[in-house]
């Protein structure tokens, strides 16, 4: 057979492949489109207990606490439900942390920790509904002045899922990544440490129908700003108030796998919080 009729049997095959696969892929559309909106007013209170070795090692236990003082969603979901729901004082979710820590010089830090997840808005009769389970991998450098401390943290998450899910609609290993710019300012003479950070969230393994555009997409926008009041030597207070913005593109496949069904969620949360940090 000459090079010439290769080519063309092989053109003819990729156009059959092509015409197999297309109805699947048109099969394939977004039916609906809803968007939902939340608006949320938090309070936060967490301790912090580390042990520091002259290694460069710690480790650290944490307990965080989140309360619902406002919660408001509005707007029409993919189904084509309107939604408008306030919810007032409620339990939003709490998280216990256990962090290993190293640094091998004054201007870098990595952490690898566990946290487990308590969910308040699930079915508290299944436990495969309201825990979650999270490992994270962090690497920090830091660069200090007279006067500010300025570093830049990159965690990597793994968000691990008990309960069933549909893997074409959400994964039940949802991978993240966070970036954290941050400045703490020095006060001669006092012992509070202002600071402010701004983070940004990107998804990493979104299914192919909640990419954006086919691609990843930023999910969160954080930024916090507070005060860090030293009580002692080895303890302190911390202060702050975050907002955060969210993005999530919610995926509802049918049964017949002929439609997908998608809501843009949106979130605005205001939270004020403290926390006491205690290192020995």
């Amino acid at each position: 057979m000459s090079i010439c009729s290769k080519y063309h049997l092989c053109s003819l095959l990729c156009i059959a492949l092509l015409l197999l696969i297309a109805p699947e892929v048109n099969a394939w559309e977004y039916h609906s489109y809803g968007s939902t909106t939340e608006q949320s007013v938090q309070m936060r209170v967490s301790v912090d207990l580390s042990k520091s070795w002259k290694n460069g090692l710690s480790l650290s236990l944490s307990e965080d606490v989140r309360v619902d003082l406002y919660n408001q969603l509005s707007g029409v979901n993919a189904k084509s439900e309107l939604v408008d729901a306030t919810h007032d004082l409620a339990f939003s979710k709490s998280y216990t942390t256990l962090t290993l820590a190293y640094s091998p010089i004054k201007y870098l830090k990595l952490d690898l920790a566990y946290t487990l997840r308590l969910l308040g808005d699930k079915d508290w009769s299944d436990y495969n509904e309201y825990l979650r389970h999270r490992t994270q991998f962090s690497l920090t450098g830091s660069y200090s002045t007279h006067y500010v401390k300025f570093s830049l943290r990159e965690r990597l998450l793994c968000d691990i899922r008990t309960d069933s899910v549909n893997l074409l609609e959400k994964q039940q290993y949802e991978w993240l990544l966070r970036s954290r710019l941050a400045a703490d300012f020095y006060v001669p003479g006092k012992p509070v440490k202002p600071y402010v950070w701004v983070e940004l969230e990107n998804t990493l393994n979104a299914t192919e129908y909640q990419q954006r555009d086919g691609h990843q997409y930023i999910s969160q926008v954080r930024t916090q700003a507070g005060v860090k009041w030293r009580l002692t030597r080895k303890s302190s207070l911390d202060f702050y108030y975050r907002f955060q913005y969210g993005y999530n593109r919610d995926i509802n496949i049918t049964k017949r796998k002929e439609h997908i069904q998608l809501t843009e969620e949106r979130s605005y949360l205001h939270a004020i919080g403290v926390a006491y940090n205690l290192d020995w």
